[in-house]
């Protein structure tokens, strides 16, 4: 009898075991930040190309916050006066000059717009996956909300605003499209995710284009597809293009990323702006 015993625990343990791996694998609801403990997610990331922006069309600014402390950002401005506004989240590296570049990029091909593209690092830049690790984590969540309120006033009560962000920064791109509750017109996130249940997008108003990797080991096609029933069970507009590409293909820092993704990326990013927020 106690033979038996021992065996029928030994075959429950055995099934708990498994059925805990098969959670485990299938999670469709992560925090992004939670990967920085993940060795295969830092090795999955090269070290940034180096490049200097020498050709700046923005500037280095700082704006008020509600604590009293002051938050960076890079602002390229429309030549014209306009409200419309994009802020930029960067990647797991900080606020280089990849992402200056894109943000001047962004002004350039859409004309009349303000780029904010925003510190939530404040100030630390990496250049080792191993820094980009312990910034990502080191992010205090209501720092970093308290920087993208202060972009909105600064900005203005009458500004229509859109976001973009890849990796680290799509997941912000999301979060502060909520935050911009009616003000918001036009999200754009790249492989970047947030928890998330349809009550989490109660005050979205922006569509959203969200621009995933089919090979991606971290934000995979589970991940994203829960993201996007959420999003369309809460009510939503919410578009979903993935390639056949790995994470980070087409984060500007990425040594290798995939030139022809990012230009196809690009292109329906460009449309999507046009459309939402631009008209």
């Amino acid at each position: 009898m106690k033979v038996l015993q021992i065996f029928f625990f030994f075959v429950l343990a055995i099934h708990l075991i498994q059925a805990q791996d098969k959670s485990s694998c299938c999670q469709v609801n992560v925090d992004f930040t939670s990967f920085a403990s993940d060795k295969e997610f830092r090795d999955a990331h090269q070290n940034p190309n180096a490049f200097v922006l020498n050709d700046a069309k923005g500037k280095m600014i700082k704006f008020k916050t509600k604590s009293g402390n002051e938050a960076n950002a890079y602002f390229v401005e429309s030549k014209n006066k306009s409200n419309k506004y994009i802020l930029v989240f960067h990647e797991w590296w900080g606020l280089n000059d990849h992402i200056k570049r894109e943000a001047d990029e962004l002004n350039e091909k859409l004309g009349d717009v303000n780029i904010i593209a925003l510190d939530l690092y404040d100030g630390k830049v990496a250049s080792t996956r191993e820094d980009a690790a312990k910034y990502m984590q080191s992010v205090n969540k209501d720092r970093a909300i308290e920087i993208v309120k202060g972009a909105f006033e600064f900005a203005g009560k009458d500004a229509e605003i859109g976001t973009i962000g890849w990796c680290f920064g799509g997941g912000w791109s999301l979060q502060a499209s909520i935050l911009a509750g009616k003000q918001g017109k036009a999200c754009v996130m790249y492989y970047g995710i947030i928890e998330n249940t349809p009550e989490t997008f109660k005050e979205l108003n922006a569509p959203v284009l969200g621009i995933f990797a089919e090979k991606d080991g971290w934000v995979t096609p589970e991940v994203y597809g829960n993201l996007e029933k959420n999003l369309k069970a809460a009510g939503k507009k919410v578009t979903v293009k993935s390639f056949n590409a790995d994470h980070a293909f087409a984060n500007p820092s990425n040594p290798n990323y995939d030139k022809q993704a990012t230009k196809e990326a690009k292109e329906l990013t460009l449309k999507f702006f046009n459309e939402n927020l631009m008209k």
